[in-house]
């Protein structure tokens, strides 16, 4: 084999695993992160988890991408060990759908007509040039991802073609013939099967390029059968590698992969030898080579096979992992382990995760100044305490959501998934400063406990009124960002004026107050810093859902929409402009 030859052999694999690569990143994303929700939310069942495992991995074409996903869920307390023990055995069959594409490389010359249409030389050309027009004048990202997945496994495609070609003169090289032989050898066969998957990282390449071999190399079922078990073996190493930095639990389900394979390896491998030394399948001698669909065949039945045997298993094999794989001291939930580096991966699931904690450092904020706003009528200092811890709470969000958004931004993703992340990083630093309004009311409610000083009867109406108001702003923002509702989102703004209109209103009639002498100067302050935090409040909730109006539009001209909102909807905005003046009216 000379340097050519090795040169064509290493650019085959090359684009060989770029498709493959290409591929399956193009299936995740037009997946949309789906997927995994699913995975996370329905696996209550362990036959239900087999099937989603299968299904889920037959998708998106890569069991080690399920695994280190699964990984996450249980790193991130979305999910608990003994519900992924039975999705890794679906994912290990649905892994072997790319065995069996691949296998149409083998389709002889001497084939019927109907039958070389499956070939890949018949389709693979035509596949590339459609997925290269998707591409360029698609507009939706759907079909953009359609086409990038044809030209994925065109590519692989080419690349398993061009391995083929390179190794051809290998078919007669003695020295070549000699090393296969020594791979027989039940234990030197998985070794290196496990060494190489271990190395590319995938069980469905590693597969691929045994296929490749076998089409122009005469692979020897004697060979091909313990390679084929050792892939199997070196494919959990991405699970074992994504696990080192997760906690115990997410460690035992690497364990829990890993252990599933081995098992099945002995199992099986001890049946089918033992089988071979009584029987002597005529299959196994050292003539008998193996096509590409006969690889293909070998990776599915053993996987197969294994399952049948382990799933029985599965609490047993829960209890293993958890027996060798001792628990941390750092095993304890935490809210923002769903903020897990390994969803980055997935972006659209990644988003949906960081969403979810947004909304619920919307609902704390909002829940803050409500307790805050009540203080001031009756203050509690335990309430109080819990108001500063609330708002500190409220930082951590801000600061663990806004971090990983910025690293959802920095991966290739849909213009969807984009706009929403733009849409959250606007938002936190908006709720962030809601809960700051609140702590600043609850000081303000201290400082009118602490010095023993009461507003008037009329002061006491008007804030109320004023409170109700910004309340109701609050919880129309938070349900326009929670529930995407755009409805409440264009209630806030009329909401919002009314509440501008409050201020002034109340201002005006402290002053009055204050030359008739039934108000001080001291009480004036404090009212002042009260109504300027109630107005900052609204100013929030309005800047959250214009921005969510505005991400709904596909367009960020936030500025703009405000001064046009009075004119592109002028009778909807003056109607519900007219009703929050008469509903929040002060006398």
């Amino acid at each position: 084999m000379g340097i050519f030859e090795i040169l064509a052999l290493i650019g085959g694999l090359a684009l060989f695993l770029y498709g493959m690569d290409l591929m399956g990143d193009s299936l995740k994303k037009l997946a949309g992160g789906k997927l995994e929700s699913i995975l996370a939310k329905l696996t209550a069942k362990r036959w239900t988890g087999f099937l989603l495992g299968l299904v889920v991995t037959a998708i998106i074409q890569s069991s080690s991408a399920t695994t280190v996903m699964l990984v996450g869920f249980v790193n991130s307390g979305i999910m608990q060990l003994g519900q992924t023990i039975s999705i890794i055995m679906g994912a290990n069959i649905g892994t072997t759908v790319t065995a069996w594409l691949l296998s149409t490389a083998g389709i002889s010359e001497g084939a019927s007509e109907i039958l070389k249409l499956f070939k890949p030389d018949s389709f693979t050309p035509i596949l590339a040039a459609v997925g290269v027009i998707m591409t360029m004048v698609a507009k939706t990202d759907k079909k953009k991802n359609v086409g990038f997945i044809l030209i994925g496994f065109a590519v692989l495609m080419f690349g398993m073609d061009a391995m083929s070609g390179a190794v051809e003169k290998l078919r007669d090289n003695e020295g070549f013939t000699n090393l296969l032989t020594m791979f027989s050898n039940p234990i030197m066969g998985i070794l290196v099967g496990t060494l190489f998957t271990a190395i590319i990282q995938s069980s469905s390449a590693s597969v691929g390029v045994l296929q490749a071999l076998a089409i122009t190399c005469s692979i020897p079922f004697s060979t091909a059968i313990p390679v084929i078990l050792g892939q199997n073996i070196g494919t959990t190493i991405t699970p074992i590698i994504s696990s080192i930095t997760g906690n115990s639990d997410s460690k035992r389900v690497a364990f829990a992969c890993l252990f599933i394979k081995m098992i099945g390896v002995v199992i099986v491998a001890g049946i089918f030898y033992a089988l071979n030394a009584v029987i002597d399948f005529g299959f196994m001698q050292a003539d008998a080579y193996a096509s590409p669909l006969d690889i293909a065949f070998v990776h599915t039945l053993f996987n197969i096979l294994s399952t049948v045997i382990l799933i029985p298993f599965c609490s047993w094999i829960e209890k293993v992992s958890i027996r060798v794989i001792k628990s941390d001291k750092d095993n304890e939930a935490d809210v923002f382990g769903v903020l897990d580096d390994r969803f980055l991966d997935v972006p659209s699931f990644a988003v949906e995760q960081c969403k979810s904690l947004v909304s619920d450092m919307a609902k704390i904020s909002a829940e803050s100044f409500k307790k805050a706003s009540k203080l001031v009528d009756n203050y509690d200092q335990s309430v109080f305490d819990e108001i500063v811890s609330l708002e500190k709470m409220v930082d951590k969000y801000e600061d663990k959501t806004s971090t990983y958004l910025v690293k959802i931004a920095a991966n290739n993703m849909s213009a969807g998934d984009s706009r929403v992340v733009s849409e959250l990083l606007h938002c936190v630093g908006d709720i962030e400063r809601i809960s700051d309004h609140a702590l600043n009311v609850a000081e303000a409610a201290k400082e009118i406990h602490d010095k023993e000083i009461t507003f008037s009867k009329k002061a006491m109406d008007d804030l109320k009124v004023i409170t109700e108001a910004v309340s109701e702003t609050l919880d129309l923002a938070v349900s326009a960002l929670v529930n995407d509702n755009l409805e409440d989102a264009k209630r806030v703004e009329p909401l919002e004026q009314v509440i501008d209109v409050l201020k002034r209103v109340i201002k005006n009639g402290h002053i009055s107050r204050l030359r008739q002498g039934d108000c001080t100067m001291e009480l004036g302050f404090i009212l002042s810093d009260l109504l300027t935090n109630y107005e900052r409040v609204s100013d929030h909730c309005s800047n959250i859902a214009v921005c969510f109006i505005e991400i709904s539009n596909d367009s960020f001209e936030t500025h703009e929409y405000l001064s046009n909102i009075k004119e592109d909807d002028e009778n909807e905005y003056k109607e519900l402009y007219e009703a929050y003046l008469a509903k929040y009216s002060i006398m």
